[in-house]
């Protein structure tokens, strides 16, 4: 039996061990220098997956992976950073990562990479924090920024008069603070990805619960939070594929654009029943890059004839192209949509 075979029958009797285990356990005649060199390449021919470093570093069989640990944390300089090196360095650190399933796995690469990208290019902040873990069955990952913080960076950006603004436009999708390089899908998709999806800066806070199909924007009633914190959770046993949640978001299968949107008119009430023009303008920005809106009036008791006029009648006859959509109305809305409709 050789040397590998050896360490593999070991690591069948253990969960997990080190490099010192073996030696003691075989009492071996080879150096531990080469004893590890056998473990580190059977590391990467991924019959074994191992946790942390130098002599402290645990190893275990793929299957016994929670046994290495099920959360990473990194403190990382914001410099010359790519996402994939950093997943990869979290797999090393909770290799529970491997077991996933595959469409959970897909979404937490996603998430996490365009998370993590907006912190890199556009946070200017010197260092990024992470951590990933699981809690009861959820998979969450939290990386934060000590930057500009996202809300301010779009509202300079974008010239708008408040928070509450900067996120409007970025429940829109398509809103970024550098066209030539992005898209401005990022946060987008990764709050639609999500079970919980948090975004954290300055004084305010926003959560999109996709469980309760709901959105929050909030001030922040602790301290100041400087940059920008994001939190995303979702289950471990989650049905979600990202594919399903890219095509519902596209008018067009073959063609694959992200071009249908969905705003949820709350977020611009401001807590009255009466909306003006300026108010329906302003939710309306930016929406011509659409081929397809929804506009849902969930939580909306009342609009104003003058919000519903600019939107399903002057806004439609603009753009007749685009599709225009309105769903969960109370009565009193769908009144008056319908009025001005005629």
């Amino acid at each position: 039996m050789n040397l590998k075979e050896q360490v593999i029958n070991f690591a069948k009797k253990h969960d997990k061990f080190k490099v010192a285990d073996f030696i003691i356990f075989k009492k071996s005649l080879y150096s531990r220098q080469y004893i590890s060199k056998i473990i580190n390449e059977l590391v990467d021919e991924k019959k074994l997956i191992k946790s942390g470093a130098t002599a402290k570093a645990l190893y275990a069989l793929p299957d016994n992976a929670e046994a290495l640990g099920v959360v990473a944390k990194l403190t990382l300089a914001n410099k010359d950073l790519e996402e994939h090196r950093v997943i990869e360095k979290i797999e090393r650190q909770i290799p529970f990562i491997f077991k996933l399933k595959e469409n959970t796995r897909s979404i937490f690469d996603y998430a996490f990479s365009e998370m993590l990208n907006n912190a890199i290019e556009h946070s200017k902040s010197k260092s990024i924090s992470i951590e990933v873990g699981k809690n009861r069955g959820t998979l969450s990952f939290k990386i934060r920024d000590f930057g500009i913080g996202v809300f301010r960076n779009v509202m300079s950006n974008r010239k708008l008069k408040n928070e509450l603004e900067a996120i409007q436009d970025l429940l829109k999708g398509k809103t970024t603070t550098a066209p030539k390089a992005h898209s401005g899908e990022g946060i987008f998709f990764t709050s639609k990805t999500a079970d919980v999806f948090i975004l954290e800066s300055y004084d305010y806070v926003l959560v999109v619960n996709n469980v309760v199909n709901d959105v929050f924007f909030s001030k922040s009633r602790g301290r100041t939070k400087k940059g920008t914190s994001v939190t995303f959770e979702i289950q471990l046993g989650s049905d979600k594929h990202l594919i399903d949640i890219f095509q519902k978001f596209q008018t067009d299968g073959e063609n694959l654009a992200f071009d249908k949107t969905e705003i949820q008119i709350k977020l611009y009430t401001l807590g009255t029943v009466y909306i003006s023009r300026s108010q329906a303008r302003r939710v309306l920005t930016n929406l011509e890059k659409f081929k397809s809106i929804v506009f849902d009036f969930d939580k909306v008791p009342m609009i104003g004839q003058a919000f519903a006029d600019e939107i399903f009648r002057v806004f439609k006859n603009k753009y007749p192209k685009i599709k225009i959509e309105a769903v969960n109305m109370s009565e009193a809305v769908e009144f008056m949509i319908k009025r001005v409709g005629r």
